[in-house]
């Protein structure tokens, strides 16, 4: 009978390999920054609107080796409020320019930045924009390879870029910009303004098992006009919007561009 090395076995199941249904984890624990930005040691007061939790996902296929695109999902605690963006190899510098810009487009003000342990979130360049300034937002991060520190912001990446854009492998650099202008123009409005979800109020053991109750279903937006924590002139632009859309041709929109980013009609 002949024998088959490992390192030949793995050389040819690597196609399959390539195929496998799910993603890998781009998060390695950074070195630097450690004791500058602390773990979160208590749970914010998920009542007040802008404290965000922001995590990255690999859009690698079954490979983390080469150049592909990597999405960022930002959510508010407090409205359910998210936004998504795509950069090139999560380099410090195009993540600090996507969390700028969407810094830019909420409809309130950043208080508070949670965040996990990688390169792309613990940088200088990240760090010195939040906190070198007039009223420096509030930074924490998880518990290294403890993923429940992240719960709300893990819950958003299905939703968002692995729903949208699933799991296979995008390493065309021009794919980048449609996927930001797809997010911002369109995914968003949508889940923002039109879909609604649940936020767990609390839970309680019975026996061996947990029983957990939630709140009635509510858009982000929704949620964000009922917190009573923007003031006029916020609400007023934030209806505005709101008037302004269309979920029917949101729909038809995201099926569109879907086509040109994937290049196949989307599920």
């Amino acid at each position: 009978m002949s024998k088959v090395s490992a390192a030949t076995l793995d050389r040819l199941l690597s196609a399959q390999k390539a195929q496998r249904r799910k993603g890998l984890h781009g998060t390695k624990p950074g070195t630097l920054l450690r004791q500058q930005v602390p773990i979160q040691g208590e749970v914010w007061n998920e009542e007040r609107i802008g404290f965000l939790e922001a995590d990255s996902v690999a859009h690698c296929g079954g490979s983390l080796a080469g150049d592909f695109i990597w999405s960022l999902t930002y959510t508010d605690l407090a409205c359910t409020w998210t936004e998504g963006r795509a950069v090139w190899n999560k380099g410090s510098t195009g993540v600090l320019e996507q969390t700028r810009d969407v810094e830019g487009k909420l409809p309130f003000p950043i208080l508070g930045f949670d965040f996990d342990n990688g390169s792309e979130w613990l940088n200088w360049t990240l760090i010195r924009y939040l906190q070198v300034r007039a009223k420096p937002i509030r930074l924490t991060r998880s518990r290294p390879y403890h993923k429940d520190d992240n719960a709300h912001v893990e819950q958003k990446n299905w939703m968002w870029p692995r729903q949208l854009l699933g799991y296979g492998r995008l390493e065309k650099v021009e794919q980048l910009e449609p996927i930001n202008a797809l997010y911002k123009e369109a995914w968003g409005p949508l889940h923002n303004f039109f879909l609604p979800s649940m936020k767990l109020e609390k839970k309680w053991r019975v026996g061996s098992r947990w029983v957990r109750r939630y709140d009635q279903p509510q858009t982000a937006y929704q949620r964000l006009l009922a917190s009573g924590q923007l003031n006029r002139a916020q609400a007023r632009r934030l209806q505005d919007w709101y008037e302004s859309l269309d979920p029917f041709k949101l729909a038809q929109e995201i099926e569109q561009r879907l086509k040109k980013v994937l290049g196949r009609k989307s599920k």
